[in-house]
């Protein structure tokens, strides 16, 4: 057998890479698009929670939201779920909170009366 040298057998190498990736990333996908449920990491909720004042729990809902994502986007659904649902609980808590400092603040502000 006679051993090839130069660029010939580096293309040779390089087109069967191309192919063996090329067809084990089809499979990889259609199985992964078929059996994925729908991704809820409830992103816009808990950026729109970062404007209430309740800042402590809004970063909490938002790493929540985040953390979901990245689970999703591994293939990891049911990590994904739970994340996804402890992120809206915990934006709605905030919501709640903010709007319960809100009240507060309004109540104290106007019901004093100036010395």
């Amino acid at each position: 057998m006679a051993r090839m040298s130069g660029p010939m057998s580096l293309g040779a190498v390089r087109g069967d890479m191309k192919r063996s990736w090329s067809h084990s990333l089809d499979h990889s996908l259609e199985g992964e698009s078929q059996d994925a449920p729908p991704l809820r990491s409830y992103l816009l909720l808990t950026i729109f929670t970062c404007f209430c004042p309740a800042y402590p729990v809004n970063i909490v809902a938002l790493v929540f939201s985040v953390m979901s994502r990245n689970s999703y986007f591994e293939g990891d659904y049911e990590g994904s779920h739970r994340l996804g649902q402890k992120a809206l609980q915990v934006a709605i808590a905030s919501i709640i909170i903010g709007l319960l400092i809100i009240v507060i603040f309004c109540s104290v502000h106007f019901t004093t009366k100036d010395l």
